[in-house]
């Protein structure tokens, strides 16, 4: 498989040290270094694949860690936090990630004889060992990048492809579930993209649960098994990682943020995000912004 990562590594070697597009649908690739703010966030459900280095991703209190041995797949929309590590050789981490379309998913599961369910460990993401067929098919995908022109015919074909090797792994299970409805992990999947769009309103558990068919203590239970976070905890993630992204990015104050967000009480919110990001608000955005400008400044040609 080390010759597949190889060819993996120089497709991907014009990455850069933020999420770069590939020209390709869905398909993305990262390298180096990546500010600590942008590895906090609500990732979308997605195929992550280490080409050189590692890391580790925190999601509620559950740490997962991979490298090119490993694949992750997240199949469900959750704050996480990531951590990146250069290679023991030195080599700059480097990674690429297919982001998951629920309509194609489902189609390739319609073609496909039904391997069953989960075993009842409804979790929303997991790792399992990489293997050759899988880097086959995205040494494939990638080196459409050297061929844009073929792109529209032939990536929909290696996607299908991936996500088939995917299916017959281990964690085939999950993107079965997520794609089967009446799956507890879909039910919960569904009521997970509703808090994640509107986060700012008032979390009512009755009715997330009647929303997922399911009584308030089941929902509760497999609600945290597939995000290891309560809804209640969720929401709160959600929100803390928007308001810090308005601190940063609009110019907005503490109380515009906390207000912008859902909190009524800026005491609070300050709290919480000091709890959750290490430093008050009006600090850590400055922080943020002074390291964004020094970046900046240190690569004139970009």
């Amino acid at each position: 498989m080390e010759e597949q990562l190889n060819e993996l590594r120089r497709l991907a070697a014009h990455a850069q040290n933020r999420r770069t597009e590939t020209g390709i649908p869905r398909v993305a690739m990262v390298q180096g270094t990546i500010p600590e703010h942008e590895l906090a966030a609500v990732y979308d459900p997605m195929v992550n694949l280490i080409l050189q280095g590692s890391k580790s991703m925190t999601v509620g209190g559950r740490t997962l860690h991979y490298d090119p041995a490993t694949y992750f797949v997240m199949s469900v929309d959750l704050p996480a936090a990531g951590v990146v590590r250069s290679s023991s050789s030195g080599d700059p981490y480097l990674a690429v990630s297919l982001t998951l379309d629920a309509t194609l998913l489902a189609g390739l599961l319609s073609e496909l004889p039904n391997a069953g369910s989960s075993t009842g460990h409804a979790t929303g993401f997991s790792v399992a060992a990489v293997t050759p067929e899988l880097l086959d098919a995205w040494v494939r995908m990638l080196r459409l990048m050297e061929q844009p022109a073929d792109i529209a015919a032939l990536a929909p074909a290696y996607e299908r492809e991936i996500l088939y090797r995917v299916l017959q792994g281990p964690m085939g299970w999950m993107l079965r579930d997520i794609a089967t409805p009446d799956t507890a992990l879909a039910r919960v999947h569904q009521v997970i993209q509703r808090l994640r769009n509107d986060y700012a309103r008032p979390l009512r558990m009755e009715a997330l649960a009647k929303e997922a068919a399911m009584s308030v203590s089941a929902f509760h239970r497999h609600f945290k098994a597939v995000t290891a976070l309560s809804p209640l905890q969720y929401q709160k993630q959600v929100r803390l990682l928007k308001a810090r992204t308005l601190l940063i990015s609009t110019g907005y104050s503490v109380t515009e943020a906390a207000h912008a967000v859902g909190y009524e009480s800026s005491t609070q919110f300050g709290r919480e995000y000091a709890r959750t990001f290490g430093r008050p608000p009006a600090k850590d955005a400055a922080r943020i912004v002074a390291n964004m400008k020094r970046g900046f400044q240190a690569k004139p040609d970009q």
